[in-house]
Formats: structure tokens, sequence, C-alpha cells
């Protein structure tokens, strides 16, 4: 089975059509201001409207207001939100969309309990824990904390490149890999030859 790749913090048509034509299965939107791969609920929707059929649209969101994120679906058409606090599970399941929750794995983290407490998650996506940073840090973390009999699909994130991700598929075997700054020539610009080897080599492996 072929694993599959999201591509987020798109900010750039020419990196979303890029990603698209590489063959990603998902682009990321992030609707947080502190990040540097921010973006307007204007340019995201413009984003979206590009987007070719079977490619998924994601809204990253950590934290929110529930009217902010009500703002976003209201003019985005976003397939799938994510989210990357500290929201409860009733905070995901709130807006009656299909989400995935991120979590930031370190030696305490319970993923089992994480997968009880979000069973209506679509997946959870493991990252690694950095304190005071809520994701898209490039950092890895231990892959041989995730328990082998967890009841979710994994979303496979943090420090990919790709230069590693072959070995990260092989040795977790996750449903899909997310990469952001593994694939970028600066913070919100992507490089469309790394975007393109990740994905083939994620695939291949």
């Amino acid at each position: 089975m072929a694993v599959r790749v999201k591509i987020c913090g798109i900010t750039r048509q020419q990196d979303l059509h890029a990603a698209c034509n590489a063959g990603a299965d998902a682009l990321g939107f992030v609707f947080y201001e502190p990040s540097p791969r921010n973006v307007s609920i204007e340019a995201a929707a413009a984003l979206v409207r590009a987007l070719p059929p079977f490619v998924q649209s994601v809204g990253l969101f950590v934290n929110a207001a529930p009217a902010f994120i009500e703002s976003v679906l209201k003019a985005v058409p976003l397939d799938l939100l994510q989210f990357h606090g500290d929201e409860t599970p009733a905070d995901c399941a709130r807006f009656g969309r299909p989400y995935i929750k991120a979590v930031r794995v370190n030696q305490d983290t319970d993923l089992l309990k994480c997968a009880a407490d979000f069973d209506a998650a679509r997946g959870l996506l493991l990252d690694a824990f950095v304190p005071g940073v809520p994701g898209g840090t490039g950092e890895r973390f231990d892959w041989s904390l995730i328990p082998p009999d967890l009841p979710k699909p994994v979303i496979l994130s943090g420090g990919l490149t790709p230069d590693n991700i072959a070995e990260a598929v092989q040795a977790v075997h996750p449903w899909a890999v997310d990469v952001s700054s593994g694939v970028e020539l600066s913070k919100g610009i992507k490089d469309a030859h790394k975007t393109a080897q990740f994905i083939a080599k994620a695939k291949a492996a």
C-alpha cells in the first residue's frame, strides 16, 4: 500500500500546482496568525478553488475561536479539519466536519489514551514535542514511542525530509506522512524539486 502524502503550509498557487502535479494526496492551509505559513481566509479560498479533483484540502487550526473557524468554513470548502492545539474532543467535533487531531509526542505521551479520547478523529497526526511551539518545528521525535497497536491511522510528521522519508515510512508504516519545512526554500515558500522528491520517495517506500 502506497503511503498518502500531505504537503502542509501552502501559501502560493505555484506551490499548490507543483505539489498536485507531483502526486500529493492532500494540501494543508494554516489558519494560525503567529505562523509564517498563515494564510488569510481570502487567499485560502482562492487556493482551494484551484485544487484539482481528488486532492483534499485540510485546514489547520490552533486553539482557534469557534466563530473564527465558522467564518473560515463559510468561505473555504475544506475537506478536513486539523486541530493542533489543546482542543478537546468536543471542540473538534462541534463543526460536524471530519477532523484529525495532532499530538506532540514525547516520552510522557499516552498515545493509546489519545486515540481513545479522540475516537471520532479520522486519524492522529504525530509530531515532535517542542515546548511552546504547536508544530511545524522541523524536529523529529522517537518513532519507537508509537504503539504498534494504535487503533487510529497514523499521519507521521516532524522533521521529515526527502533524505529520511523512505526510512520513516519503512520504520513506522504510517497511513500518511505530512511535511512542511522539509520541502521549503524558506518559511511558507516550497521548493518544487524537494516536494517532488519527497512525494516520489514516500510512495516508493
